[in-house]
């Protein structure tokens, strides 16, 4: 548990060295976002796929499989109808790289639940080599998600820490969903499949409804797709490195 604690928290640390280059670059960081997004898109595809259908399908039955599926798309399509658009003031600062801030920290933060769930849910197969598979394909991904919180925030004008910190807190919520998919799939095993179809579903709506996206906007295709082929062929590079 205490491993399993200690993996998750890392990949929640792992936002925060997205902002890093924000201090640097300012908003000339956000020309990099396309490929960092691309590259986040292509792993997340590929660590669905590999290290959670796949080992869902071959534990269990098709039908528990999708409906896992089916609810972690429904699940991440209610977090964001939920969450809406903000219009109030943020520490102090307002305007709109504030608002901007606030949305895209809310929106990360509920979307961190389902990595956490599927950091658990990993760690809690048989499967070889599948835990760190999956855990590096979080932490990778959410190196972008920590640049995208911090560059309306340095718009706004907010400190390097509070950047830091704020790009850290949206995957606050990883390491309890890793504990509470991981005894929840301990305790009632038949829940494996489904589980992995749940974090699949969630991870692959968050790919086809943010990440894609942000990869390819304002110009910035031919980043973003090559951003997409780097994720996807290192993580099967990895993939097979482990025997997933």
């Amino acid at each position: 548990m205490l491993i399993l604690i200690l993996a998750a928290t890392a990949t929640a640390l792992a936002t925060g060295l997205g902002a890093v280059p924000v201090f640097f670059l300012g908003g000339r960081a956000s020309a990099w976002q396309p490929a960092l997004y691309g590259l986040a898109a292509g792993a997340m595809t590929v660590a669905s796929i590999v290290g959670l259908l796949q080992p869902g399908f071959e534990q269990g039955s098709a039908a528990a499989v999708l409906a896992g599926v089916a609810t972690g798309v429904a699940f991440l399509v209610a977090a964001r109808t939920a969450i809406g658009h903000s219009h109030t003031a943020v520490a102090g600062h307002t305007g709109p790289g504030a608002q901007v801030s606030l949305l895209v920290f809310l929106v990360l933060f509920v979307h961190s639940i389902p990595e956490g769930l599927s950091i658990g849910t990993a760690y809690a197969s048989d499967v070889a080599g599948l835990s760190l598979f999956v855990i590096l394909a979080i932490g990778l991904q959410n190196v972008p998600e920590g640049t995208s919180v911090a560059i309306p925030m340095a718009e706004a004008g907010f400190s390097r820490a509070s950047q830091f910190w704020a790009a850290v807190l949206t995957s606050a919520p990883q390491p309890l969903g890793a504990v509470i998919a991981y005894l929840l799939v301990s305790t009632v095993e038949d829940l494996l499949p489904y589980s992995f179809g749940f974090a699949a579903g969630a991870m692959l709506a968050l790919v086809a409804s943010d990440l894609a996206p942000r990869a390819v906007v304002r110009g910035g295709l031919l980043r973003g797709a090559s951003g997409i082929v780097a994720g996807a062929v290192v993580m099967v590079g990895l993939s097979a490195a482990l025997g997933v």
